[in-house]
């Protein structure tokens, strides 16, 4: 889009406040915390952002994110007007109509000819990830295709299935508060979940014991009693190593474990070769590291918490490695308690999806033959196998795609087969606030609007409460959400019954309505209201919301599709193939405070601080490959290769022949061309995103 155009759509940017001054509450949706905020209006515009300290999810805090929304709102390269990718690769501003119509027009031409399942939606977090996600689901599968895609099947899911597989749900906030001892398994809270840090802290203030296990010293690490750094992808092993000090030292819940539970047997035979040499030389730790961790835990039981990153997730037996996390906390009597994991409760609203009234199963989603218990368990498409889909690969072609909020040419792996994969698709539909690289690959995008332009219902399991967002101002022209699908279901025929409501607002009254709490009530607390008081050790009057209807140490249902029952344990993928070629380990994804995957590096202030991609090594590593700060390094894998600057960290920071790359930079830097879409896990079928072997040269 070429500069007389952004001025032309910058002078369109007719902002409507919907006070002319004063301040509104409402909620923060620049990264997945969902905070409460105050937004100040002036004359109307908005001039700040400030935590809104009734909000018990951040208590006033806000990350730097938060106020950088007024940023993204009023950004002179913010979309404001659709735009039409004309022949020779050029975009072209059209009218939001002519746009709504061709696009239907597509569609209805596409599944005429080729049939409904080749048309797909994707949704991303830009736009949000709570009722837009449930939208996008309804609207395909009421359109007559299974092919819902999202960043979920290669983000989160997979530890949401670990969870669920073990004890039937996953509570995605421990209570830190109570605890006596928290466990962060490759994560680092500060940056990643900033909310974590009040009751975390407020614990430790009361003597909670903190062990962070990482490769790397990273904020929290800094913070910890006991830091070990493990060989990435061997989490797996130490796991297993703390389980089988608890059982052969008679240290674990014995009545929960005998009246709660199935698997325990065979569980504590598999347990039985993690001893402490063996997982000595699988992590890389001494045998002195993994003794202290074993007693921190037995000496702070029941309360001990575990919290797992999304590190652990891009392995190729990801979801194992969570599984005996978690039967670590059932080990350790944590299920359902004050100070341990809490069993949420839902509040009982309404769902908008369509998967029991259309479960169009028998239209082969895409994924679902190779990755069955992903989409049994939560209905999602597999994004990897997407791309061959879309490449003409598949047992049937996608040649559609309507995409909201998401930027998988830059975040999915291998990025380069992806920007192929959508560059040839009959109709690419993206929705965004600005023009992203995969954007810029659409036929048409269309100007979205930011959570500022909406309003929604908001979930906290760990409080068991709900909030509700309210609209703040509103851009002519640009549709919130809601209204997109609304509109696109009416031009295509199936709106007067599965989008009826002519408003978001509607949207929020219909799922409320069971639960007996109005928009009203909301409304007066902004701050939130609990919907259900927290109850714990559920499990004693109720079932497990597993097959058995205990927690399962051991899985019938996943032998059921011919994989192993137990958690097993697998060396990460550089130990097992050769690796000479490759003699370092790469991991990805460590985040910046300021960004959010691929987002906020078009805000100057934010720019500043972190101009460019990185590569980080140890000082030793640098010295035998002659590289010095900020040099030009090439980084080498199987895949391909990225060039970006060097960062000599300090020898304490990370271990000897191991290297990090952040994720979400542009085009040449972006770390996902020489990720893994082929390497997979089992069951959750996530790519290998991190523990990758490379090289690196001098560029």
């Amino acid at each position: 889009m070429n500069s007389k155009m952004n001025s032309k759509m910058n002078s369109k940017m007719n902002s409507k406040t919907v006070i002319q001054s004063g301040i509104l509450p409402t909620i923060c949706r620049q990264c997945d915390m969902h905070c409460g905020i105050n937004v100040q209006i002036e004359n109307g515009k908005i001039v700040k952002i400030s935590g809104l300290k009734s909000h018990a999810q951040n208590r006033g805090r806000l990350c730097p994110k938060g106020p950088a929304a007024i940023d993204m709102v009023y950004h002179p390269e913010r979309l404001l007007k659709p735009l039409k990718k004309d022949e020779h690769g050029s975009f072209q501003e059209i009218p939001l109509s002519q746009a709504m119509d061709e696009i239907a027009a597509k569609l209805i031409e596409l599944k005429e000819r080729h049939g409904a399942r080749t048309v797909s939606c994707w949704q991303g977090e830009a736009l949000g990830f709570a009722q837009q996600e449930k939208y996008a689901r309804r609207f395909i599968h009421a359109f007559g295709s299974p092919n819902f895609f999202s960043c979920d099947s290669l983000c989160w899911a997979s530890r949401y299935l670990a969870y669920n597989l073990v004890q039937g749900y996953w509570n995605s906030c421990p209570d830190f508060l109570h605890s006596d001892l928290v466990i962060f398994w490759g994560t680092n809270p500060p940056v990643s979940h900033p909310t974590f840090m009040v009751p975390l802290t407020e614990g430790r203030k009361k003597g909670a014991g903190l062990i962070v296990i990482d490769p790397r010293r990273t904020r929290i690490a800094r913070q910890a009693d006991l830091h070990l750094r493990p060989l990435p992808g061997s989490d797996g092993a130490l796991a297993w190593g703390l389980c089988r000090y608890l059982i052969e030292g008679g240290y674990y819940d014995k009545e929960f474990v005998k009246n709660h539970t199935v698997g325990f047997e065979d569980f504590a035979i598999y347990a039985q070769k993690f001893s402490t040499e063996f997982v000595a030389e699988q992590t890389g730790l001494t045998r002195r590291e993994i003794s202290e961790c074993c007693r921190m835990v037995a000496d702070n039981l029941p309360r001990v918490v575990n919290y797992v990153g999304v590190s652990l997730e891009h392995q190729d037996n990801g979801v194992n490695t969570v599984r005996v996390i978690a039967s670590l906390g059932a080990l350790s009597g944590a299920i359902d308690i004050n100070g341990g994991d809490l069993w949420p409760e839902s509040m009982g609203e309404r769902d908008l999806t369509l998967y029991n009234e259309l479960p169009l199963i028998n239209q082969k989603p895409v994924g679902a033959d190779k990755f069955p218990v992903l989409y049994d368990m939560i209905k999602e498409c597999h994004t990897m196998t997407a791309m061959d889909y879309m490449l003409g690969q598949g047992e049937y072609p996608i040649r559609a795609l309507i995409l909201t909020g998401g930027n998988p040419a830059n975040t999915n792996p291998n990025s380069e087969k992806v920007a192929k994969a959508l560059s040839g698709l009959d109709l690419l539909v993206v929705r965004d606030l600005f023009l992203t690289e995969t954007a810029r690959l659409a036929n048409y995008v269309l100007p979205a609007a930011s959570f500022l332009e909406r309003s929604e219902l908001h979930f906290y399991s760990h409080y068991q409460s709900v909030s509700l967002s309210r609209k703040i101002l509103e851009m002519p022209g640009v549709q919130d959400e809601y209204s997109f699908w609304h509109d696109l279901s009416h031009l295509l025929g199936f709106g007067e019954k599965y989008f009826r409501w002519k408003t978001e607002t509607e949207v929020n009254q219909y799922l409320l309505e069971p639960a007996g709490i109005t928009l009203e009530e909301l409304a007066e607390h902004p701050g939130g209201m609990q919907y259900k008081p927290v109850k714990y050790k559920k499990y004693r009057d109720h079932p497990f919301p597993t097959p058995s209807g205990k927690l399962e140490f051991s899985s019938s249902y996943l032998e059921g599709f011919g994989l192993s029952p137990l958690p097993e344990y697998l060396e990460p993928l550089y130990l097992r193939g050769n690796s000479q070629d490759y003699p370092f380990i790469l991991i990805t994804g460590a985040r910046k405070s300021v960004y959010y995957h691929s987002r906020f590096r078009n805000i100057p202030r934010f720019r500043k601080l972190y101009p460019r991609a990185e590569v980080e090594i140890h000082p030793e590593d640098a010295g035998q490959l002659g590289i010095e700060h900020g040099n030009k390094v090439r980084v080498v894998s199987e895949i391909g290769s990225i060039t970006l600057a060097a960062k000599i960290v300090k020898g304490e920071d990370t271990r000897q022949g191991i290297i990090q790359i952040s994720h979400g930079w542009e085009q040449e830097s972006n770390v996902n061309r020489i990720t893994y879409d082929s390497i997979n896990d089992p069951i959750s079928g996530f790519p290998q995103l991190t523990s990758i072997p490379v090289r690196m040269e001098r560029d």
